[in-house]
């Protein structure tokens, strides 16, 4: 029944002995420096760790148990939910059994549930679209300095039903969740598999080019901020923070059609690749949908060559950038960049095998992330209605 929810505060919660007091990560002397990082060790976990949802251990940082101990606070354990609250806001995480404690750094809050609350059910809350933006509208989002520290989060909201109905929505959520996982598993496998096949065809190849003899280099640009019929239409409109895995379908701003005639970017057609060159530099990406750029970027679209070709070649040329920057500030790419840059072209028989084998796989890759997209949207949309009671749960289908 709707009647059984009820909104409490997070310090509310704490003072009900329903959970105990959130806490960061260690600040000042105690904060762990990368000089102290080993191979092996207790995970150091930040807040780019975590990754959809979860906590990616492959590539975070490890310190010693002996540096461990000497730390105050920033522990968590099996059962946790992480909620990133500086700078990168909003990420979460449930902490699984593969470690018995992990730390923290400052920009990640932990969560332990005592009693009444399902950790499944808050993780499910802090993932939905109104946690997300009121978090983001009491950060300050957008700032470099978005924050929202320890005793600002004890002001939070927390919507809670019953245990049983928190568990339930948290089904719901982790089944739609877990379709979404394997779907991203598929694509990182078959990106990694035309990955190699095309190192391995790139390094046998015996013709250098240079990479503007193959790919053209088109510029974007961004309509007057302060002309509101420029922007909010139905126009993706691409920045360094929309780089996708590999694709983009939707991004942080949109513009108009008079928006789009009023700025120096083309509507750029889906399969277009797009490499960042300033701010976040050198992530390469592949438009999901058509879509404008900013100035930022560039669109790299092939002379004669497939873009699937122009994707890989693209990569080859920013690693080799980024490799002669060594030891420099790698903080932008210009046209002169790439057209001074060397590449191994493949032979005609060799591209033709290439995409023989990779234009299915990236064709299967753009399928399970439109599915992916379609279940994200049916998550966001029936979330804050069975959240509110609106929909019954009993009556969703998992």
């Amino acid at each position: 029944m709707k009647s059984e929810w009820k909104t409490y505060t997070v310090q509310e919660l704490i003072d009900l002995g329903m959970l105990e007091a959130p806490m960061d990560g260690n600040h000042g002397n105690l904060h762990p420096k990368v000089s102290d990082y080993v191979l092996e060790g207790i995970p150091f976990i930040m807040a780019n760790d975590l990754v959809n949802g979860k906590i990616d251990y492959k590539k975070c940082a490890h310190i010693t148990e002996a540096q461990a101990r000497q730390l105050k606070k920033g522990f968590a354990h099996p059962g946790d939910v992480l909620l990133t609250h500086k700078a990168t806001i909003g990420r979460t995480a449930l902490v699984g059994n593969e470690y018995d404690t992990i730390v923290l750094t400052p920009q990640i809050t932990y969560y332990r549930v005592k009693k009444g609350i399902s950790n499944r059910y808050l993780k499910a809350y802090f993932d939905s679209k109104e946690f997300q933006e009121l978090l983001s509208n009491w950060a300050g989002s957008g700032s470099t300095r978005a924050y929202l520290g320890i005793t600002a989060q004890r002001k939070l909201p927390i919507l809670l039903p019953s245990i049983d109905i928190q568990n339930k929505i948290a089904s719901y959520c982790e089944s739609i969740d877990g379709k979404i996982t394997v779907n991203s598993m598929i694509n990182d496998n078959l990106e990694q598999q035309a990955a190699a096949l095309f190192s391995s065809l790139y390094n046998r190849s015996n013709t250098e080019v240079r990479y503007t003899d193959l790919i053209q280099i088109l510029g974007g640009g961004t309509p007057k901020t302060g002309e509101t019929a420029y922007w909010n239409g139905n126009i993706a409109f691409f920045t360094p923070k929309d780089v996708g895995a590999p694709y983009t379908f939707i991004t942080e701003k949109t513009i108009t059609e008079e928006g789009l005639s009023h700025c120096n970017s083309r509507l750029y057609p889906v399969n277009t690749v797009f490499v960042t060159a300033r701010g976040t530099v050198g992530k390469v990406g592949l438009s999901g949908v058509p879509m404008a750029m900013n100035q930022s970027c560039y669109a790299l679209v092939g002379k004669e060559t497939h873009q699937l070709l122009v994707y890989f070649y693209t990569l080859k040329a920013v690693d080799r950038l980024k490799h002669k920057a060594s030891g420099a500030v790698f903080d932008a790419i210009t046209t002169r960049d790439f057209d001074s840059e060397q590449i191994m072209k493949l032979s005609d028989d060799d591209a033709k095998a290439f995409l023989c084998v990779a234009e299915p796989m990236f064709q299967e890759i753009l399928n399970n992330s439109i599915e992916n997209l379609r279940l994200s949207t049916l998550r966001d949309f029936l979330l804050p209605k069975l959240m509110s009671g609106e929909i019954d749960v009993s009556s969703v289908q998992i």
